[in-house]
């Protein structure tokens, strides 16, 4: 069975037939393991396999591992070097063994496609894995995407023997059913660990206002504020502000302010409280409303403080206004204020953005200045710039910096120089840093993989794009709605139509909702080829995402 049909699904496979002939699918390879092309190199060097066949997909090899250039030499005259791998390691014990094989039995029933949560637990009746937290919540988070799997083995999980949910893994449960708007199993689920005993908490309400907020539903998000205390959750001042952020975050710093007003008289607010305000302002880019604010958090009898000047300075920067982000720094320092490592980091980070490389390294000398500790985020942002501007031997003295300051790097700083390699065309290089990921135990995410993606389309590199999709799987990381619309639209233009029609399903299916624009770009390609089959099926696509877009707008909790 192809990868794509294993992982992402079996109902098109009625995609693969095109004029009564069945169409080879070029992700060809059992499971997560490596395809053939890549695990059996024809000349037996190190991933020669991946340097292409003659049929003009690839012409490029992947680095063995981030080895020197005299490493580099010593493999090709013969010593043999450990490919990137999307295998998992050796199990360190039976114990460990044990898990791995029962979460990959859980993933095998999961990926096949079920009509319902119900129908899963049914399915699993079958499975005879020993559920653990470990197991639940690895299992949420690989399948995190599809609502329906994970709420079926959820569900499943919890009448097995010797288990019972614990609050985060109910909280996960949570959290993802807000995500795909599933809001009435969402607050049967918080009943239910009501009367479990107490799993309430603010953790759990903080996961159904956001989620609320992000489905636009500010209203709901209020009224479950109000409702808290039903289950046992205290409605306080920190209560209140997580209310305020969520409102502030999501585009509604109106409506946050209303709320604000109408709890005053019973909530105490605090400095975190008009901070939270005034960014909330400062992100609407309405000043005047954010100074006063400051005002008022003075008539509290709060001090504005760094974060507060900082939030200002983050506006001003967006609008590239440094004169007046000069004068909010003056403020800072008259009023005995000094910016902090995050404020510089902020306006080092918009110079480079603004093209003005050399005031924003100036600033190194101003952090230094004021006794400020460089963090993880000012080296990234650092680092951002210097590959910005091709200055890569710069760059790997800051990470070199970064290691000799006891600062480890992470995702963020990986992705910030993949993406810089990108940019500038260094695949190697940016394929490298991959492999240097995987051996300092640095998890990607899927911004890692964005960028390599989109070289891999650009460049017109097909296996080496499909080697990365795989990977991402067997890493639990599943695309975005920017990497489904990418892979899509890319394949299709590229006539790969059946791939692309299957990452369309499978995007439909994980609740996101494609643009009309790449409908109609499947669409129209299927026509021209004829597929008339496959047309119909992506118009009932099309079909399903607006009935739900209208269903989404006509329900309210």
């Amino acid at each position: 069975m192809s990868l794509c049909l294993r992982v992402l699904g079996e109902p098109l496979r009625g995609f693969l037939l095109h004029s009564g002939k069945r169409v080879a699918s070029c992700f060809s390879t059992a499971g997560f393991d490596l395809p053939d092309w890549f695990k059996n190199p024809e000349d037996g060097g190190p991933c020669a396999g991946l340097g292409g066949d003659g049929d003009g997909d690839d012409d490029f090899v992947l680095p063995a591992k981030s080895e020197t250039l005299e490493e580099r030499r010593e493999t090709a005259t013969g010593s043999g070097a450990r490919p990137l791998s999307i295998l998992a390691s050796c199990p360190a014990s039976h114990e460990e063994a044990e898990f791995e094989a029962g979460l990959d039995e859980v993933s095998r029933i999961l990926s096949s496609r079920f009509a319902s949560p119900e129908a899963i637990v049914i399915a699993m009746d079958c499975c005879h894995v020993k559920v653990s937290k470990r197991l639940v919540d690895k299992v949420l988070h690989r399948f995190s995407s599809d609502w329906v799997a994970a709420f079926g083995f959820f569900m499943w999980a919890g009448t097995q023997d010797g288990y019972c949910h614990c609050a985060d893994s109910y909280d996960s449960m949570v959290d993802i059913l807000g995500k795909f708007k599933q809001f009435d199993l969402m607050y049967g689920l918080i009943s239910q660990m009501h009367e479990v005993g107490g799993l309430v908490s603010l953790v759990t309400m903080t996961k159904v206002m956001r989620r609320l907020c992000g489905a636009n539903r500010w209203s709901d998000a209020i009224d479950a504020f109000h409702k808290m205390d039903q289950f046992g959750v205290a409605k306080d001042t920190k209560a209140m502000n997580v209310l305020l952020d969520t409102l502030c975050k999501e585009r509604s710093v109106k409506r946050a302010m209303g709320a604000f007003q109408q709890l005053t008289g019973t909530i105490h607010p605090d400095e975190s409280t008009f901070n939270t305000l005034v960014h909330g302002w400062c992100n609407a880019r309405m000043m005047k409303e954010a100074r006063k604010a400051m005002k008022e958090m003075e008539e509290h009898g709060f001090s504005p403080s760094v974060v507060t000047y900082t939030s200002l300075i983050e506006a001003y920067c967006m609008e590239k206004d440094f004169q007046t982000v000069g004068n909010i720094l003056s403020e800072m320092r008259r009023r005995g204020c000094p910016p902090n490592i995050i404020t510089y980091t902020i306006v080092m980070h918009a110079l480079g953005k603004a093209g003005r490389t050399q005031e924003a390294l100036d600033t190194f000398e101003k952090v230094k200045q004021d006794a400020c500790t460089p963090d993880a985020s000012f080296y990234n942002s650092l680092i951002y710039i210097l590959g910005r501007a091709g200055r890569f031997l710069d760059a790997n003295f800051v990470v070199a910096e970064m290691h000799r300051t006891g600062i480890s790097p992470n995702v963020t700083t990986f992705y910030t120089l993949i993406s810089a390699a990108c940019d500038h065309s260094q695949a190697e290089k940016a394929l490298k840093l991959l492999v240097q990921m995987e051996e300092q135990s640095c998890k990607p995410d899927i911004k890692t993989y964005t960028p390599l993606l989109k070289l891999c389309c650009k460049r017109q590199w097909v296996r080496t794009l499909l080697f990365l999709i795989c990977h991402m799987f067997r890493k639990d990381i599943t695309p975005d709605f920017s990497t489904y619309t990418l892979l899509v639209s890319w394949l299709c233009r590229n006539g790969r139509l059946v791939q692309s029609c299957l990452f369309l399903e499978e995007m439909v299916l994980k609740g996101f909702a494609p643009k009309q624009e790449t409908f109609d770009l499947v669409v129209a390609k299927l026509e021209k080829r004829n597929m008339h089959s496959a047309m119909r099926k992506i118009q009932l696509l099309r079909v399903q995402v607006a009935g739900n877009r209208r269903k989404s707008n006509a329900t309210r909790w």
